[in-house]
């Protein structure tokens, strides 16, 4: 066995890439991600994130044979402005084989000791829109679009290397009544005029991009005091609205204004495309646009992929309003199904928001560190 560090090539790129499509071929959970997405989180040159952060990416071989794969990652702004002296591992894939996944581990550790930190982290990815959190619960279960498929047997292997549980993540399924309940409307509209708010008409892409920036805005907002958050910079912003404006249906997008027109909450939803992901087989060309054109119009199932509420009114029942405008979306699209992705187990307000739809908890995430010496 060898393991080798490869360029950032793309020819090399795309063997790191296509590693899991045969370690997972004969899973029916497994989703595969776009390879062209793939190719511009990893690239040195695409990616702004390497503004302020660096990587190597090695993979396992025996006999000439893929057998694993790992990333390590130093983001330096969680370094240096969150005084975390720790760096982080991504990309983890492996046969289940101790000797192959010991090999990538040491790999990644030293990289992380040669930038003179103490510690690591992962799977997580270089920031925070990246998938993160090994699966650990709901294996039989697909997941979304930007979240992370692994065999049960990984987590075995960081116990065995002793690293310990950093941070859980939860998801959750919901069922959408056929109806729209009726205390949701009535409630809504005491809202809406209590706090002078409006829902700001979201009718095409030009009108999403006109309030991206505040949505970020919102997020650090929302999600500024969690352990792992990391602000987002200028080239980020940028890099993520050309990344997903794309893929998102401004139908499945809800924003709440104040009376001064300042943004104050969003949710945006999508359909399912895991299925439609399978089918491509992470390709675009020449046919995954189909499935994922049919994705979008017919589906019964939707994803939660971001939401943001303003912390002055995230206890007054803004959420009233959100699932107000979702619920007229879902019954135009017949959706029957949504879930969310992962949150952490702590953030609590955001888990409250889904407790009237009575949420089943169906998969957990984890990230595992260790102290290096």
């Amino acid at each position: 066995m060898e393991i080798i560090k490869i360029s950032n090539r793309r020819k090399d790129l795309l063997k790191f890439i296509e590693f899991p499509k045969k370690l997972y071929r004969d899973y029916p959970y497994f989703v595969p991600p776009l390879n062209q997405e793939e190719l511009a989180a990893l690239d040195f040159d695409k990616n702004p994130v390497f503004q302020h952060a660096e990587a190597e990416y090695y993979l396992a071989l025996k006999n000439g044979k893929v057998v694993g794969r790992i990333a390590a990652i130093v983001n330096w702004k969680e370094v240096n402005e969150l005084g975390k002296e720790q760096g982080r591992f991504g990309w983890f894939d492996f046969i289940d084989d101790y000797d192959v996944s010991a090999a990538l581990l040491k790999k990644a550790e030293d990289f992380i000791i040669s930038k003179g930190l103490k510690k690591i982290e992962g799977p997580v990815g270089f920031s925070n829109l990246d998938k993160a959190g090994l699966l650990t619960k709901g294996f039989d279960k697909l997941p979304t679009m930007v979240t992370l498929y692994n065999a049960p047997y990984y987590e075995s292997h960081l116990l065995h290397y002793q690293y310990e549980v950093a941070k859980t993540w939860v998801e959750y399924e919901m069922h959408v009544p056929a109806e729209k309940p009726k205390r949701v409307a009535k409630f809504s509209a005491i809202i809406k005029e209590r706090y002078e708010l409006k829902i700001k008409e979201i009718k095409s892409k030009k009108d999403l991009l006109k309030i991206a920036d505040s949505m970020f805005d919102l997020m650090d907002e929302t999600y500024g005091k969690l352990s792992s958050y990391v602000p987002f910079q200028p080239e980020q912003i940028k890099h993520y609205k050309e990344k997903y404006i794309g893929f998102i249906n401004t139908d499945f997008v809800t924003a709440v204004a104040n009376k001064d027109d300042k943004l104050i909450a969003f949710a945006i939803t999508m359909p399912s495309y895991s299925k439609a992901l399978q089918k491509a087989n992470g390709r675009i060309f020449p046919f995954g646009w189909y499935h994922f054109m049919q994705a979008s119009k017919k589906n019964d199932a939707a994803a939660f992929y971001l939401i943001g509420i303003d912390p002055q009114y995230q206890n007054k029942g803004i959420t009233a309003l959100v699932f107000n405008e979702m619920f007229n979306t879902f019954q135009k699209y017949g959706i029957k199904y949504i879930e969310t992705n992962p949150e952490l187990i702590e953030n609590k307000s955001i888990q409250l928001l889904w407790k009237d739809l009575k949420p089943t908890l169906h998969k957990t995430r984890k990230s595992y560190c260790k102290e290096l010496s």
